[in-house]
Parts: C-alpha cells; sequence; structure tokens
C-alpha cells in the first residue's frame, strides 16, 4: 500500500534504543535479585537496616540503583518517542549516552558508597535535556507547520 510515512526511517533507531533500555532494566533487577540472595533479603521486603542485616548498606545501594532507574524511566521513554519523531538520529545518540551513564550510575551506586554513581552517571541529565530540547523543537515544528 502506497502511504503517507508518518516517521522517518531513522526512527527505527530510536525503537531500537528503547529496546536496549529494557534489557539494561532487566540487567539491573537481576542484579537486584542477586544482591537479594546474596544478602539474604527476602520479598516483599524493599529495603534493610543494619540493625536487620549487617550487609544493608549495600543492598540499598543497589536496590536503590535500580530504583532510581525506574524512575526516570517514563520520562526518558516519553522524550525519546517525542523528540525522535523530529531528531531521530540525534535522539538515539542521547539515548545510548543516557544508557551508557544508567549503567555506570548502578555499577557505582551498587558499590554501597552513592557518590560513586556520579563519576560518569550524572552525565545522563545532560543527555535527557538533550532529549528536552529535541521533544520541544518537535512540539514547536508541529505547531508551526
Amino acid at each position: 500500500m502506497a502511504g503517507v510515512e508518518l516517521l522517518p526511517k531513522e526512527y527505527g533507531c530510536v525503537v531500537f534504543v528503547l529496546v536496549l533500555y529494557c534489557f539494561l532494566n532487566f540487567w539491573m533487577a537481576s542484579q537486584v535479585g542477586r544482591a537479594r540472595k546474596k544478602y539474604k533479603v527476602f520479598y516483599p521486603t524493599m529495603y534493610v537496616t543494619e540493625a536487620e542485616n549487617k550487609d544493608a548498606t549495600v543492598f540499598n545501594c543497589v536496590q536503590r540503583g535500580h530504583q532510581n532507574s525506574l524512575e526516570m524511566m517514563p520520562m526518558f521513554f516519553m522524550l525519546m518517542i517525542l523528540g525522535g519523531i523530529r531528531h531521530p538520529v540525534i535522539c538515539a545518540s542521547l539515548g545510548v549516552a543516557y544508557s551508557v551513564s544508567r549503567i555506570c550510575y548502578f555499577k557505582g551506586y551498587s558499590t554501597g558508597d552513592p557518590q560513586k554513581c556520579l563519576s560518569f552517571g550524572k552525565y545522563g541529565f545532560l543527555a535527557v535535556l538533550g532529549l528536552m530540547i529535541c521533544a520541544i523543537s518537535c512540539g514547536v515544528h508541529l505547531l508551526t507547520a
């Protein structure tokens, strides 16, 4: 069927980056599962105290690293989807940068020293800022087209 192309073909890159982030989320979830077994923190307990478990800080940092990524995921996905309509290659590139920063953030946080998450992980916010600019550009373009 000959039809109107609604999205640029490069939008496929945006789709692949979003799926990549889903795999990243699965990996982080598996790390929390491993930490639960290693430190003996059983469901439904989300966080533990030092009084309950001598390894509470390390477990809580693993859990929190994943939780923070889950909290940011809806905004990341929304900005990727919307910004990618007009700027698919830029958004896909920023999405890869954000994903790499999330890996670094999670690995740093998982050491038990939350400050280590900021070494490279802090740059993810620059990627989000870029995605915001792309989404705003898309909105402006739609309103003025």
